[in-house]
C-alpha cells in the first residue's frame, strides 16, 4: 500500500504492533519448533546410527547396500517429519497472528475509523466502504479495490516477517544457503 498525500501513515502504529506481536508469537513458535526439530533429528540420527551399526556387523556388500537404503529411507522420513513440523509451526504462527489481529480490531474501535480514512485517502471521498465478512472492511471505487479485511491484514503482517519466519525451523547456528 502507498501512503496517501494526506500526511503520515495512519496505520504505522497498527503495523508496528502487529509486527511486534507476530515476532513475539514467532519467538514462542521458534522455541517449540526447535524442540520438535531436535527430537526429530535425534530420533533420525539414532535410527540411522542403528542401521549403520547393523550394516557394519554384517560386513557384506549386501549389508552395506541395505544400510544405505535404510539410511536414505530414514533421512527421507526425518526430512518428511521436519517439513511437517515446519508446516505446523507456520500454520500455528498464522493462526496466532490472525487471532491477534482480530483481538486488536475488537479492542480498538478507532481502528475501523482509521482503516476507513485510509481507504478514502487511497480511493477518494466517493469510495464505497463495506464490512468484510471476516471483520475489517472492503473499499471500492470504479476499477479499484482496497482489502482491509482482517484475514488480509494478518497475512500482510506475516509477509512483513518475510525470511525471518524461516528462523522458526532452522536450528540455531545454521546459516541459510546462499
Amino acid at each position: 500500500m502507498t501512503q496517501g498525500s494526506g500526511g503520515p501513515d495512519a496505520l504505522a502504529p497498527v503495523r508496528a504492533e502487529l509486527l511486534r506481536a507476530a515476532r513475539a508469537d514467532a519467538a514462542q513458535a521458534l522455541a517449540e519448533a526447535r524442540r520438535d526439530a531436535e527430537r526429530t533429528l535425534a530420533a533420525a540420527r539414532a535410527e540411522a546410527a542403528a542401521v549403520l551399526d547393523r550394516a557394519r556387523q554384517e560386513g557384506t556388500a549386501e549389508g552395506r547396500a541395505a544400510a544405505a537404503e535404510d539410511l536414505a529411507r530414514a533421512a527421507r522420513a526425518a526430512r518428511t517429519r521436519e517439513l511437517a513440523a515446519q508446516g505446523e509451526a507456520y500454520a500455528e504462527l498464522s493462526h496466532r497472528v490472525a487471532e491477534r489481529v482480530l483481538e486488536r480490531y475488537r479492542a480498538e474501535p478507532d481502528l475501523a475509523e482509521s482503516l476507513t480514512r485510509r481507504a478514502r485517502d487511497l480511493l477518494g471521498p466517493d469510495a464505497r466502504i463495506t464490512g468484510h465478512p471476516d471483520g475489517g472492511l472492503l473499499a471500492t471505487a470504479p476499477g479499484r479495490l482496497v482489502d482491509f479485511g482482517l484475514p488480509t491484514l494478518a497475512r500482510r503482517a506475516l509477509e512483513r516477517i518475510g525470511p525471518e519466519a524461516g528462523r522458526l525451523w532452522r536450528p540455531e547456528g545454521d546459516v541459510p544457503d546462499g
